[in-house]
């Protein structure tokens, strides 16, 4: 294995007189407990773009995100455990001189070379990434590398995320398989493994990207499946103000959710996906089963 992990990972039930007043019952995908250095969702899409890359003969990755992208994190953490060189395109070139924050610092202590760039250039690169002009003007720069896209999320990790639904024995029509969505290629692929009658409920993270992360989960399940799958649907109400935004109120539930149950939760992904399952719950037909997957744990900056 490109990467040794702790699968499958564990399958948590949660005791909530909240969720068990709606008549929901809830369990929690321990994900973030698959590998301490590459957790969760980043793990399961990695891996098999990483065996991609060194079976190619590949030696360095190259990727893009922003100064607090849990991909870049996990990408240069995955370069490092497999003795390969990293590169990350990071957005906004103001941040080139600004003192790093700690997960690109972490990033650089894994060897990770970041090369800041301005945000229209990033957004044109990401638009073209596929074109040939583009690819070439990469390899100039960086040399032959294995380019993931942004947030990771191509046909080769959604099928890597379908691999979830294998360790879900018994789904059927009460199950929701839950996940928070930055990029869809972890929903992607939970959808397309899913069972008949069992569905998929993706949560997104980003304000302003309905119909935009649709788009992209429909487009990884042609180019990763050649065809589509009606059973999933993406919620839109608890992006929080937008990626980075941890308002009071997703604060306090993250925080009280740690009290209940002993599980503190990462906040821009995970902690709306749990209080869009609380505040969804009334809603839902009594005897859902809501299977959460949590997608990575709460980053923690190294200590000296």
């Amino acid at each position: 294995m490109v990467l040794p992990a702790a699968l499958p990972s564990p399958l948590v039930p949660v005791s909530d007189p909240e969720l068990a007043r709606a008549g929901v019952e809830l369990r929690l995908k321990r994900d973030d407990l698959i590998d301490p250095r590459v957790s969760g969702n980043k793990w399961r899409k990695l891996v098999p773009n990483l065996k991609a890359a060194l079976d190619g003969g590949h030696t360095r990755l190259l990727t893009f995100g922003g100064a607090w992208s849990h991909h870049v994190h996990a990408v240069a953490a995955a370069a490092a455990a497999c003795g390969v060189a990293s590169v990350g395109v990071i957005r906004g070139d103001e941040l080139a001189d600004a003192p790093r924050n700690w997960s690109l610092a972490e990033a650089e202590r894994n060897g990770m070379e970041l090369a800041f760039t301005d945000r229209r250039s990033y957004r044109d690169t990401l638009r073209t990434l596929d074109d040939p002009a583009t690819r070439r003007r990469l390899e100039r720069r960086w040399g032959r590398c294995y380019v993931l896209p942004e947030g990771g999320s191509n046909a080769l990790a959604a099928h890597g995320t379908a691999g979830l639904v294998a360790e879900l024995p018994g789904l059927g029509p009460r199950d929701l398989v839950c996940c928070p969505v930055g990029t869809g290629g972890t929903l992607a692929g939970i959808a397309a493994a899913l069972p008949a009658g069992a569905r998929a409920w993706g949560v997104a993270v980003l304000k302003g990207a309905a119909g935009y992360l649709e788009d992209e989960v429909t487009r990884l399940h042609r180019s990763g499946w050649g065809r589509t799958f009606p059973n999933w649907h993406i919620s839109h109400t608890h992006h929080a103000g937008g990626y980075a935004r941890l308002p009071a109120a997703l604060t306090a539930f993250a925080r009280a959710f740690e009290e209940r149950h002993g599980l503190a939760v990462e906040p821009r992904y995970v902690a709306k996906m749990l209080h869009c399952v609380y505040d969804t719950a009334p809603a839902l037909p009594r005897g859902t089963r809501v299977t959460a997957v949590i997608t990575g744990r709460p980053h923690r900056p190294a200590t000296a």
